[in-house]
């Protein structure tokens, strides 16, 4: 089988702690208000990856990066090949559900390998923030066994090819996609520490994937869970910008009377305790 990841460049965004001043700056079409290229600060970092869901991007978390960035974090937001805004040419294939972890991996090694940054980086173990796929490929990372769907072209029982990266010490999962994890037992390896949040109005990632996670990981009692009242799907991302707020943008819009801006802060704080606590 070939294997696109190896001709693919990651395009990753690191944001962490720096004390020199700021500015707003522009990606496309978001402003961060951040130190470009600034010296890192502070020791003994926790490390985060946060991985975007199909077709998406790694600037709609933005604000849960610099929430996190700003209280001591090391966060990377890459933006996976193949299945991004960009180019999703591998949607729906067994390439892609093998690069997403592979990608994850790779992000990490290249990090703990930097000069700049690897004296400052907390050596107990990182955690993975996953958005719906990206859940998919958090929980690879952790240990899960996935299987081939009904939707991937090549068709569903194919045993996917992942590496469990022992590096990864707890997740944070928003909304999770867990189809392929459908077998028995295909969790059964994963055994660190679980946030997992879902929305209540999801019209994309079924009840019954959460069941997947809940029943098969090692030790249900790691797992913590929350739905989110009157939450969508795309309620975990950051508020977009009101030129890309219309009806025909699904990720920007929410269910009539979910208010996202007001609901980020408290997001925000839950995935910070969470991530301090399990560490």
């Amino acid at each position: 089988m070939s294997d696109p990841v190896q001709q693919a460049v990651i395009p990753v965004r690191l944001l962490y702690p720096a004390g020199a001043a700021e500015r707003v700056e522009r990606f496309g079409p978001y402003e961060l208000n951040v130190a470009m290229d600034a010296p890192p600060e502070g020791n003994a970092c926790p490390v985060v990856v946060i991985s975007h869901g199909r077709g998406g991007s790694s600037l709609t978390y933005r604000d849960l990066a610099m929430s996190l960035a700003r209280t001591g974090f090391v966060v990377a937001l890459p933006e996976h090949p193949g299945n991004n805004r960009l180019d999703n040419s591998l949607d729906r294939t067994i390439a892609n559900l093998e690069n997403r972890p592979r990608h994850v991996r790779l992000v990490l090694d290249a990090l703990f390998a930097d000069p700049i940054f690897t004296a400052r980086l907390s050596s107990g173990g990182v955690a993975v923030i996953g958005h719906s796929i990206g859940g998919y490929t958090a929980l690879a990372l952790a240990g899960g066994r996935p299987t081939t769907g009904p939707y991937e072209r090549e068709g569903p029982g194919l045993p996917v090819r992942v590496v469990a990266d022992p590096r990864v010490r707890a997740l944070v999962l928003f909304a999770p996609a867990c189809g392929w994890f459908w077998p028995d037992r295909a969790l059964a390896d994963v055994d660190v520490p679980i946030l997992l949040l879902t929305a209540e109005k999801d019209a994309f990632a079924a009840d019954l994937h959460v069941d997947f996670v809940r029943r098969g990981v090692r030790d249900p009692d790691k797992v913590e869970s929350r739905v989110i009242p009157n939450a969508g799907h795309f309620s975990f991302h950051s508020p977009f910008p009101l030129s890309m707020r219309r009806a025909d943008f699904p990720p920007s819009q929410d269910p009539e009377g979910f208010d996202r801006a007001a609901f980020q802060p408290a997001l925000h704080a839950e995935v910070m305790s969470f991530l301090t606590n399990s560490g």
